[in-house]
């Protein structure tokens, strides 16, 4: 059972990606969901997680506006959209499931302790 992480790339300043999260040999459904990135030379930080029970959403304050995330049970996936995007938010990018922790928690202090993480996706952005 992992996650996989697909829609990096490269992208212009005020351009759009799509993230994918995928789950295989899982269900989604009764995990929260959280988007990280890391950039060279910082901490991992807290993208956008969202609580598997009513769907509540956090949002670091640098993405707000911007960036949303949503479930398609119907695919086993969480996408990360993001929008208007800047030089600033090129990072690796990773997923992670937890069934344990609600969103805000999820963000603010991430944990490689939780039951999965994904391998991790480069964002790249020109301006």
């Amino acid at each position: 059972s992992h996650l996989v992480e697909s829609g990096g790339g490269l992208v212009q300043s005020g351009g759009s990606l799509r993230l994918s999260c995928a789950a295989s040999g899982f269900t989604l459904d009764g995990y929260t969901i959280g988007w990280f990135r890391q950039a060279p030379g910082k901490e991992y930080e807290g993208v956008l997680c969202i609580d598997s029970g009513d769907g509540s959403t956090y949002s670091a304050e640098s993405v707000k506006g911007r960036f949303t995330i949503s479930r398609d049970n119907a695919k086993n996936t969480v996408v990360l959209q993001m929008n208007d995007l800047k030089p600033e938010d090129a990072a690796t990018y990773k997923c992670s499931a937890d069934r344990r922790t609600t969103a805000q928690s999820m963000c603010i202090t991430p944990s490689w302790l939780y039951d999965y993480w994904g391998q991790g996706i480069q964002v790249t952005v020109s301006s």
